[in-house]
C-alpha cells in the first residue's frame, strides 16, 4: 500500500470509529492543559553516511552504540475550544557514546573483520516536533476520542567518529580513520486518533491513548502511546508505553529509527 492510500484509509476508519452523534459541548471557553515527561527509549535503527572523496561510505548499528542521554526536554501543550483544538509535542534529545572493539560499524556495506579493534564513537542530537489540530468526537465523562490531523518534524544531527587498530591491511589506509556528521529533516503529514477511557466508578483512574501514521518526506512513519493514569483537582499524572518508529526513503543518512520505552508524565490543567 502506497503512503498515501495508508492515510486516506486511515482517516476513513478512525472517523467511522465515531458514533453518529458528539455529545454537545457545555461550554465555548477555551482550556489548556500542558504536560512535563521523562521518556526513556531504547533508540535502534542505522545510519549511513556517503563517502567523501577517497573514502567509501560508513554504516553503524544505533542501537548497539547509543546508551547513554545526556540531555533531553519533553513536553506538549493542547489548546481547546469546544469540539476545535490545537496540540503541539516536542522532544529534544542529545545522546551519544563511545566503544571500544565494536561490531556497530561497517565500511562500504562491509563488517569489519573479527581481528581488527574498531574504537567508534556515536552522537546524536535534535528535536522530534509534533504540529496538529484536533477535533473532538466523542466527549462524555467516561470517554474522550478526538481526531488528529497535523504534521510531525524530525529534526536531528548525527555524528560519527571511529578508529581501526589491529590486522587493518585489508582497509584502505584513508578509511582507518575517520569522522562523518550530517544534517537530517523529515516533514511527514500524520493522521491519527487520541483521547481517554475512565475504568473507576470514580472517575479518577483511566487508559490515555495515541496513535498516528503519516508519510512525507519519510517513507513511513508511525506512533502509539497508551498508559495508566490517575486524575487529580490540578491535573493527571500518567505512566504510559511509547514508541515512534520512521522508516526512510532511499538516500538518508538515517535509514530508519525507532524509539522504544517508558513515559512518566505529570499534565497541568486550567
Amino acid at each position: 500500500m502506497k503512503p498515501h492510500e495508508a492515510l486516506a484509509g486511515a482517516a476513513l476508519a478512525v472517523a467511522c470509529l465515531a458514533p453518529g452523534a458528539v455529545a454537545a459541548q457545555s461550554t465555548n471557553d477555551w482550556k489548556f492543559e500542558a504536560s512535563l515527561y521523562a521518556f526513556l527509549p531504547t533508540i535502534s535503527g542505522t545510519s549511513t553516511f556517503p563517502p567523501p572523496a577517497g573514502t567509501t561510505s560508513a554504516s553503524v548499528d544505533i542501537g548497539t552504540i547509543l546508551d547513554n542521554l545526556k540531555m533531553t526536554f519533553m513536553g506538549s501543550f493542547e489548546a481547546r475550544r469546544g469540539q476545535w483544538g490545537v496540540l503541539a509535542d516536542v522532544i529534544y534529545l542529545d545522546l551519544g557514546n563511545t566503544k571500544e572493539q565494536s561490531q556497530a560499524l561497517a565500511l562500504g556495506g562491509i563488517s569489519l573483520p573479527a581481528d581488527i579493534n574498531a574504537k567508534v564513537s556515536y552522537d546524536l542530537k535534535g528535536w522530534i516536533s509534533t504540529l496538529a489540530g484536533t477535533y473532538r468526537l466523542v466527549g462524555d465523562s467516561d470517554y474522550t476520542a478526538d481526531l488528529v490531523l497535523g504534521a510531525r518534524v524530525l529534526n536531528l544531527r548525527p555524528s560519527l567518529n571511529w578508529s581501526l587498530t589491529g590486522n587493518v591491511a585489508s582497509i584502505p589506509v584513508l578509511d582507518r580513520q575517520g569522522s562523518r556528521e550530517s544534517k537530517d529533516q523529515n516533514w511527514d503529514l500524520i493522521v491519527g486518533y487520541k483521547g481517554r477511557a475512565t475504568f473507576a466508578s470514580d472517575g479518577k483512574w483511566f487508559v490515555p491513548y495515541y496513535v498516528d501514521i503519516g508519510a512525507g518526506e519519510s517513507k513511513f512513519t508511525w506512533q502509539a502511546m497508551a498508559g495508566v493514569g490517575y486524575a487529580f483537582s490540578w491535573g493527571d499524572v500518567v505512566g504510559s508505553w511509547r514508541y515512534i518508529d520512521y522508516q526512510m526513503k532511499s538516500g538518508k543518512v538515517l535509514e530508519d529509527l525507532s524509539f522504544n520505552g517508558p513515559v512518566i508524565a505529570a499534565t497541568f490543567r486550567w
